[in-house]
């Protein structure tokens, strides 16, 4: 998959000076968020300060852009979608099953817009059901969301995040077996960039795409940590070389047998490497 997205930076639905400065922080994705970042008395003046946003000529940013609904679907898009409107993605919060995803593409088809479906994974629900939502037609990249799910967990979230290793590494596991991306959960304390850096390398490590923003200042971070360092990337090039003259599929490199999985790891770092340059 081609599209690059490193990096989703939400943004305030009610708040149209931010929506309208959120593109220029650098992310792969801009998310207007109508859900979580909304006060519950403040979703209609979000709906229609959203649609603001979009409908505006000159708002024509170089990332995607995608609106978090809330479990109103219907009420969010009636609004979102009035008039000739910018829109790439919606991610779909707390999903736990395909058919909450094919609901929100059904709405989105009548209003004229086939764009694809974030899923975020973020109740206990979601988690057992992650596998039939990645193979949901609809579906383009499973979010994971630590926060929320450590409440429907009743768990308290500890210094490693242990209690929820087993969904974070499950979402993943969903996302690639249906050959979708997968989008880490955002790290809450925007103050701490070596806390957001070490866990950004844990979502490396596990082989997400990339890892959500809640603030502009968490970019540059994401993205330098999702960037393969000078090492790795040499490691490739070595392994890739050693591929062209592999007899039966098998190489040596530093010592070591590589063969086809170890070549498309290869390549993975390659490409994200192109995408940091």
């Amino acid at each position: 998959m081609s599209t690059t997205r490193r990096s989703l930076l939400f943004t305030p639905g009610d708040r149209a000076d931010r929506m309208r400065k959120a593109p220029t922080f650098g992310s792969d994705i801009v998310c207007f968020d109508l859900e979580d970042g909304v006060a519950p008395a403040r979703k209609d003046e979000a709906r229609a300060k959203v649609n603001e946003v979009l409908v505006d000529p000159v708002f024509d940013p170089d990332p995607e852009v995608c609106i978090r609904l809330t479990p109103d679907a219907a009420a969010d898009l009636n609004v979102v979608l009035d008039g000739d409107v910018r829109i790439d993605a919606v991610q779909v919060p707390k999903a736990e099953s395909a058919g909450d995803v094919k609901r929100v593409a059904g709405l989105l088809a009548d209003a004229g817009h086939a764009v694809p479906v974030f899923a975020l994974i973020e109740t206990a629900r979601g988690v057992l059901a992650a596998e039939e939502i990645a193979s949901a037609a609809p579906t383009e990249m499973l979010c994971f969301g630590a926060e929320d799910l450590t409440a429907d967990l009743g768990a308290e979230a500890g210094p490693d995040r242990a209690e929820v290793a087993y969904a974070r590494q499950r979402t993943l596991l969903a996302a690639r077996a249906a050959g979708t991306m997968a989008l880490d959960s955002p790290y809450v304390d925007y103050d701490d960039e070596a806390g957001l850096r070490e866990d950004a390398a844990a979502a490396v490590a596990l082989g997400y795409d990339g890892k959500a923003a809640i603030h502009p200042v968490q970019i540059d971070p994401i993205h330098e940590t999702f960037a393969p360092g000078t090492e790795r990337v040499e490691w490739a090039k070595r392994v890739l070389s050693a591929r062209e003259d592999a007899e039966g599929g098998v190489a040596t490199v530093d010592g070591e047998m590589v063969d086809a999985p170890v070549f498309a790891r290869a390549e993975r770092v390659l490409a994200r490497a192109g995408v940091a340059e």
